[in-house]
């Protein structure tokens, strides 16, 4: 199997009241993904609310999630920054901690163009002796990634696959034909919560759901049913878990920051797989009445 091939959860960073790094709970929530039979586990992304951490913490995220991981499954870390140069420091700091992989974005903040995003990931696939993955998540960068430009570094091996994290099915469907018409030098994963039985149909590798940090098993069942072509049963199980990711719609009037993954960390300590559902600040905490309406679809759905 590739780096993206499976479910690999995209790891919730938990948090004490006082806003430190909650490791217990991160111990515990490894545990949780790895008993629900996951393939491999992210660390540092959106989920993990990456944008709120200190590199110190960082690394400590990153060290702890691979020691407690202890070779199970691979562990691919988020490196999100402004520059190449800043990223590449990043992802050497993971790569020595024992990262299978790193998931790069494009420039944040930097204005480039696209061949200067292509340079960017030639500069940090260069300074590496791990595989480099693609983050395309427009909505927290500059840019889509270009099709032509994800294929090209593919064939140069400058990058191993793609996370795809566009929401755009029309482009992710044109990125699977376009790699496998040159000869499938990506690992091509997809982002998506719900439609994610779309998605295995039409040839992607893996999902990286943050959903899946609630119910990793659920998506467990749904990419082997996919494997085996089992197609009504991948729908059966992507509309029980439709369902479930309906907590993520609890929220209201919500940052894009703090609805849905606020939801996810309620669930998660609603199940007693960490400890509290803090958020780091300035992210409030969900409402009392948001938390029992949250509890009540998990319960709904047969977790709780």
């Amino acid at each position: 199997m590739s780096l993206l091939s499976g479910i690999i959860p995209p790891v919730l960073t938990p948090f004490h009241a006082d806003g430190t790094l909650d490791l217990e709970s991160l111990d515990s929530l490894v545990e949780h993904l790895i008993g629900g039979g996951v393939h491999g586990l992210f660390v540092l992304g959106s989920s993990g609310q990456v944008a709120y951490l200190t590199d110190a913490e960082r690394d400590t995220v990153v060290a702890r999630v691979i020691a407690t991981t202890a070779g199970r499954v691979p562990v691919v870390v988020g490196t999100p920054d402004l520059t190449a140069r800043r990223i590449l420091d990043h992802a050497r700091r993971a790569q020595a901690q024992g990262a299978a992989a790193v998931v790069v974005t494009a420039p944040l903040y930097a204005l480039n163009n696209d061949a200067e995003i292509a340079d960017h990931f030639r500069i940090i696939a260069g300074g590496l002796d791990i595989p480099v993955i693609a983050y395309d998540v427009p909505v927290r960068g500059p840019a889509k990634l270009g099709r032509d430009m994800l294929v090209q570094l593919g064939r140069e091996g400058v990058i191993a696959g793609v996370k795809d994290s566009s929401g755009n099915d029309v482009a992710f469907r044109r990125l699977v034909d376009a790699n496998r018409a040159a000869g499938s030098p990506l690992s091509v994963s997809t982002g998506h919560e719900v439609v994610v039985d779309g998605m295995f149909l039409l040839g992607a590798e893996g999902a990286v759901p943050g959903l899946a940090n609630v119910d990793p098993a659920g998506y467990v069942r749904l990419y082997d049913a996919a494997q085996r072509g089992d197609w009504d049963a991948a729908r059966t199980e992507q509309d029980r878990i439709n369902r479930l990711f309906e907590i993520a719609f609890v929220p209201q009037g919500r940052s894009g920051d703090a609805g849905g993954i606020g939801a996810f960390k309620v669930a998660c300590a609603a199940l007693g797989v960490i400890a509290s559902a803090t958020m780091p600040a300035p992210i409030e905490a969900l409402s009392a009445e948001e938390v029992t309406g949250i509890e009540a679809i998990v319960r709904e759905v047969g977790l709780l």
